[in-house]
């Protein structure tokens, strides 16, 4: 009986392990405050997935691109990730300003203010560690070419080598 109940512990315990081939830890996102905070400790750049809830593009980019293992395994290491509902109408505080749900575009202010007016879904942002402003990407983007992006913000590459000239270098590995 006890050989029994040690065996089923065992697979018990093996099967809640198990991950199926291909599929790694997901994206984890994180609040825009927890970002905030997380800033604090350990500079990194934040990269914003705006998003609305009827943007079917948003859906298939985070079950294929976010849910990608290489992907979000890069995300989790080089950035503070963070989901943002462009409509949201409850108030968005960034950098101790507050941004309100803007009636007229429908849209929530901080949206503005992250595409600078350009309102496309999804879009990626990007945050540089720097305090520079925001570099909106819009658009769905495969994983392949995803990793261009999230590798010139990532290895600290923005403001430092033109993106063209980091472009044309660039190896691939995705």
């Amino acid at each position: 009986m006890l050989k029994t109940l040690v065996l089923f512990s065992l697979v018990a315990v093996a099967c809640a392990a198990y991950k199926p081939a291909g599929k790694g830890e997901k994206t984890k996102w994180l609040s825009l405050t927890d970002a905030q905070e997380n800033m604090k400790k350990l500079k990194k750049p934040v990269l914003i997935d705006l998003y609305t809830d009827w943007c079917g593009w948003c859906k298939v980019m985070d079950k294929k691109t976010y849910s990608n293992k290489k992907v979000s395994e890069y995300i989790n290491e080089k950035f503070y990730a963070v989901k943002v509902n462009a409509e949201s109408i409850q108030p968005i505080t960034w950098n101790g300003r507050t941004y309100a749900f803007n009636r007229q575009y429908k849209t929530n202010d901080f949206a503005m203010f992250l595409t600078n007016g350009q309102l496309q879904y999804p879009t990626t942002v990007f945050l540089p560690s720097d305090g520079s402003g925001p570099q909106a990407i819009p658009g769905y983007l495969e994983p392949k070419d995803f990793e261009l992006l999230l590798k010139y913000f990532g290895e600290g590459e923005f403001g430092k080598t033109p993106f063209e000239k980091y472009r044309k270098n660039f190896k691939g590995s995705w």
